[in-house]
């Protein structure tokens, strides 16, 4: 009689497979918690987005952690911030932000998927991170609720609420949302601030060369605004106005 074949697989034995079992069973339950957890802390930042689509410019998550830091520090300049309404900001302005920071806000919805390929693309091929691809909906996401931080949870944190802000809030809101909360230089929040404070005139009388420089300073207005005028910084504000008087003669 032929004996039987043996077979060629070992077998799991019976200990080890019910501690995998358990293992994925605590796994499941760990990730359950963390997303609960996640969820909750969303709760607690979660706007009321039928006040924020109309009405006064809500202080920003950002001015407020710089107004807290300013207390402590006598060091940095005090908050500057003056939100005034998108009617009296000047459509060269507007055109000169969008235009150096997201040219296609109009377009897409909250997250530019052909502006993060592009990015992706040239930082590869240089192989150094130069390009991101935030959106201005992103912008005014991090600024209003979020952080500076540069993690993958801050990330997830902020495309979660530019979705929703993309279906609560006009464009132009946004828009008037992130030229009051943006940065433009040390404690200096808003276009309208920034105008009084390196030209001394309001929002509304500022020109081209000036829109240009404004939208030139987001980047990284720490180190480079119209109060600073390095040579890289020169170059972009030229270039920001050279693309300008291609589009507004």
């Amino acid at each position: 009689m032929a004996k039987k074949r043996r077979s060629s697989a070992k077998q799991i034995p019976a200990s080890k497979k019910n501690w995998l079992l358990r293992s994925l069973k605590w796994l499941v339950i760990l990730l359950v918690g963390v997303i609960l957890a996640d969820l909750y802390w969303l709760s607690t930042i979660w706007p009321d987005w039928d006040a924020l689509a109309k009405g006064a410019v809500p202080e920003s998550s950002l001015i407020k952690d710089y107004r807290q830091r300013a207390n402590i520090n006598s060091q940095l300049p005090m908050v500057r911030w003056n939100p005034v309404e998108l009617r009296n900001i000047p459509h060269i302005l507007r055109r000169s932000v969008i235009m150096a920071e997201d040219g296609r806000f109009y377009q897409h919805d909250g997250v530019d998927f052909k502006a993060i390929r592009n990015a992706w693309d040239y930082n590869i091929s240089h192989m150094q991170v130069r390009y991101g691809a935030s959106t201005i909906s992103q912008q005014t996401v991090k600024n209003l609720f979020l952080s500076n931080e540069r993690n993958l949870l801050r990330k997830w944190h902020e495309l979660i609420l530019t979705w929703q802000m993309e279906q609560r809030l006009s464009k132009d809101r946004i828009l008037e949302l992130y030229l009051n909360i943006a940065q433009f230089g040390p404690g200096i929040f808003g276009v309208q601030a920034a105008s009084y404070y390196y030209w001394g005139r309001p929002v509304w009388r500022v020109n081209r060369r000036q829109a240009a420089e404004l939208a030139a300073s987001l980047p990284s207005p720490s180190s480079n605004n119209p109060g600073r005028y390095t040579p890289a910084f020169a170059a972009r504000v030229n270039s920001i106005q050279q693309r300008i008087s291609e589009v507004l003669p």
